[in-house]
């Protein structure tokens, strides 16, 4: 295998924008997040001269019931008040975290696997797609929308991934042959929330 190091870096390097498809052929964007990432994954740049090599993971939504954004995202539906966030047109590019850890693996296992890799799924979804596959997964309407302000008001900064929207696909990871267990999305949520939630 040799020395490997992974640098975890995220798809906000690309910007928003919109329905464009973005691959890791694409350049940065030029907002904060975008610029933050460029940073961190120039910090490791100088392993490439000594014979380690780099692999750069850029990881859109991890979708896991332990936490993370599916959590608050999930607690409208919860309370029965779950709908689409903002127009619900910006696309949504999110990934299963059986599939999100199996990526790695096969990043780290793979010897020709260095540079940049989109850790996303292959099937980008909008907003109010993402919100009606998550409504029924968890057996909630999918009805009131969730006005932009409000959520960013509970995200941030970070909210904006989310409120402009990026269609992010994960070329490289395709041509190496990595095979998702979760594709769709669908069928990601339905298995997370047929899970036991820890106690």
């Amino acid at each position: 295998m040799g020395r490997v190091l992974v640098n975890a870096s995220a798809i906000g390097i690309y910007g928003p924008h919109g329905d464009e498809e973005l691959t890791e052929d694409c350049l940065p964007g030029n907002d904060f997040l975008a610029k933050v990432c460029v940073d961190w994954e120039n910090s490791t740049a100088p392993v490439d001269t000594m014979g380690v090599r780099r692999a750069i993971i850029r990881t859109g939504l991890v979708l896991s019931r332990n936490g993370g954004a599916l959590s608050r995202m999930a607690l409208p539906f919860q309370l029965f008040v779950g709908g689409p966030i903002g127009s619900g047109k910006q696309q949504i590019s999110w990934i299963h975290m059986d599939d999100d850890v199996a990526a790695i693996r096969f990043l780290i296992e793979n010897r020709e696997a260095k540079g940049a890799f989109n850790l996303s799924a292959p099937n980008p979804v909008t907003n109010a797609e993402f919100s009606r596959a998550l409504g029924k997964a968890m057996g909630r309407p999918s009805l009131i929308p969730i006005p932009g302000f409000a959520f960013q008001m509970m995200f941030g900064e970070v909210s904006m991934v989310l409120l402009e929207g990026q269609r992010v696909i994960p070329k490289r990871l395709l041509d190496m042959g990595f095979m998702f267990k979760f594709p769709e999305v669908e069928a990601a949520l339905r298995d997370i929330f047929s899970q036991k939630v820890p106690t």
